[in-house]
């Protein structure tokens, strides 16, 4: 039951790095999306620029460790586990997610911006 709540944990993780990346796109629909979104992609740089261990990935942990530690090699191990702890991660790739992240979500508000003024 421990290792389901893990990967449980593993793909709310997913789905929150989601949608700090792309969240930004929901605003097209709902434009008070902008008060869920903005904290979740700030959350997001200052982990990045801090190194600031999430608190997702420390309940993950405590919970694989209750369960034995092991990972089955399923589906979300093989494919969801290495794009949200890559193996060749470090402070300086942090640093330039954090940027990309920034820089990403200027795009995109940018891109809502434009379209709502065409609009009005």
């Amino acid at each position: 039951m421990k290792l389901l709540a893990a990967d449980l944990i593993v793909l709310i993780h997913f789905s929150f790095i989601i949608f700090v990346m792309f969240g930004g796109f929901l605003l097209m629909k709902w434009r008070w999306f902008i008060y869920l979104h903005l904290p979740a992609a700030a959350w997001g740089v200052l982990i990045e620029f801090f190194g600031w261990i999430c608190p997702l990935t420390t309940w993950e942990n405590q919970l694989r460790q209750n369960s034995g530690g092991e990972y089955s090699m399923g589906f979300i191990e093989h494919y969801i586990i290495p794009v949200i702890y890559p193996e060749a991660l470090n402070s300086d790739i942090q640093v330039l997610l954090g940027i990309g992240l920034i820089l990403l979500n200027l795009i995109i508000y940018s891109w809502c911006l434009k379209t709502w003024a065409r609009q009005a």
